[in-house]
């Protein structure tokens, strides 16, 4: 069998079905997939040859979220949603059980932990290499970042890595086997992050001390294992997840934080292959997946969890926009739809489009307003232009001289910052090069960036966005993705202040 996790970073702009077959999972943990049911779309709902299973994220929209996609030939006997067992559907069947000892969570903490839809969990029927019949539950799961600007969130990340263990080892203790996969959202030791800094204190962030006490040790009581680190143990610059922004993934300068955690028993009996996937593209993760010995027995029918059951996709319920269907106009002729009832004469007929707007010259709205001095008409109504425009073209309706209150004539400047009518496109055009250089000398715009020496290309420009007393400064740094100080493709370290101060 083959399992396989992968961050999407959004499902609707993510590998889509057909880049969801070429993966070849068995069981494929997709997380982040930031859509909500409402949006969900029958193509990414219903896969061909998979069965499907949703956690969406109560609180926000465009936040967050899990999925799970079973081949067919791994149908699930049972699937829930959430860790706590509160968004279990009483009454429906299908659910996993086995919840362990909740009692250190009050009710609103647990349903906090579930309402950001991070978890799915499948439970299965397999056959071992053994030929032995057992069961084996998949925990897909999305852990929350411990953002170090929202201490909440710290806390928040703590809790459920406490509910997530107690579901976990529940589940083993009721028997079968347990293989969690997805986002675990912290790195666990330095060979794993591309900067860990001082060992001390990159030993003791809480996340990887909860990693410390749930991973089996020697010297441990941990009852899970890391599958790529069970085959490959020392190997470095196997990262999973890299900055966009920064173009680190081009230097494989990242982290690894997604992991295919198995119970030590079933690893050692049954693991064949564990791998990261880093030439997959279309996410700022990359996917890892883990082979096993044993083989999936299907479940006659999917449970209820499943989006093959949901209304909208199951029939029962059809979405309005099937009814909507477009009627041609020689029908809708033929209908006598073309009236309104209770308006006036003419409301039968179809307004006319207005055509576009296209992008027409700046000095038409700089023409002085034709004036009759005898009539007191000074200026043409308003959609009126372009008549006088065809008038002046074909040589009709002379323009005089303005005249002013006191009767001097061509003393007055234009109104409205128009400019006379004498002024034509080409002398308007014959004066554009020496207008455009001053305006260039009064506004010169920015000077062009500094360009680093070790490469000679031009610097990219930074803001401080850390609290601090240079926060909102700027500065220029090599443009290019960081990386390992002996790799020429990587940054290297010249850095200024722009404009005036420290460099």
């Amino acid at each position: 069998m083959r399992l396989l996790s992968w961050n999407v970073a959004g499902l609707r702009a993510g590998p889509g079905p057909a880049g969801l077959g070429a993966l070849g999972g068995d069981v494929i943990c997709l997380q982040e997939t930031r859509v909500t049911r409402d949006l969900l779309e029958e193509p990414l709902a219903m896969v061909d040859g998979y069965n499907s299973y949703f956690s969406f994220c109560r609180t926000r929209s465009g936040y967050s979220g899990v999925a799970t996609f079973c081949k067919d030939s791994a149908t699930p006997l049972a699937a829930e949603e959430g860790l706590s067992g509160l968004l279990a559907r009483p009454g429906e069947g299908g659910a996993v059980g086995c919840y362990g000892d909740l009692g250190a969570f009050t009710h609103q903490e647990l349903k906090a932990l579930d309402s950001e839809g991070r978890a799915v969990i499948t439970h299965h029927r397999i056959r071992t290499s053994a030929e032995q019949e057992t069961t084996l539950t998949v925990i897909n799961v999305y852990c929350p970042r411990a953002d170090p600007q929202r201490p909440e969130r710290a806390a928040y990340q703590a809790s459920f890595y406490r509910l997530l263990q107690g579901r976990a080892e529940a589940l083993l203790r009721d028997g079968g086997h347990v293989v969690i996969l997805g986002d675990i959202n912290t790195s666990h030791r330095p060979i794993d992050h591309c900067e860990p800094g001082d060992p001390e204190v990159f030993r003791e962030h809480p996340g990887r001390r909860w990693l410390d006490g749930f991973l089996w040790a020697p010297d441990g009581q941990g009852l899970f294992v890391d599958t790529f680190r069970l085959l490959h143990p020392s190997q470095p610059y196997a990262f999973t997840c890299w900055r966009i922004d920064t173009g680190a993934r081009l230097t494989n300068h990242g982290t690894r934080i997604d992991y295919v955690l198995a119970d030590r028993a079933l690893a050692l009996a049954e693991l064949r292959d564990a791998r990261v996937l880093p030439e997959v593209p279309g996410s700022d993760h990359c996917p890892v997946l883990a082979e096993l010995a044993a083989t999936f027995l299907p479940a006659p029918r999917c449970p209820p969890l499943c989006t093959r059951h949901m209304p909208e996709f199951a029939g029962t319920q059809q979405k309005l926009s099937r009814f909507l269907v477009r009627v041609e106009r020689g029908a809708e002729a033929a209908g006598g739809r073309g009236t309104c009832r209770g308006a006036g004469p003419g409301c039968s007929a179809r307004r006319g489009r207005r055509p576009p707007r296209g992008q027409t010259d700046l000095l038409r709205y700089f023409r002085a307003a034709q004036s009759q001095l005898g009539t007191g008409t000074a200026q043409n109504a308003p959609g009126q232009g372009g008549q006088e425009s065809d008038q002046n073209a074909s040589g009709h309706g002379k323009q005089e001289p303005a005249q002013d209150i006191l009767g001097q004539v061509g003393q007055q400047e234009p109104c409205n910052g128009m400019v006379p009518r004498e002024l034509t496109m080409g002398q308007a055009a014959g004066t554009e090069p020496s207008s455009t250089a001053r305006w260039r000398a009064v506004l010169p715009g920015p000077a062009p960036p500094p360009c680093c020496p070790a490469h000679g290309e031009p610097c990219a420009l930074r803001t401080v966005r850390k609290p601090g007393p240079n926060r909102g400064r700027r500065f220029y740094v090599c443009a290019r993705p960081p990386g390992r100080p002996n790799d020429p493709r990587a940054r290297c370290d010249f850095f200024r202040w722009a404009g005036k101060g420290r460099s």
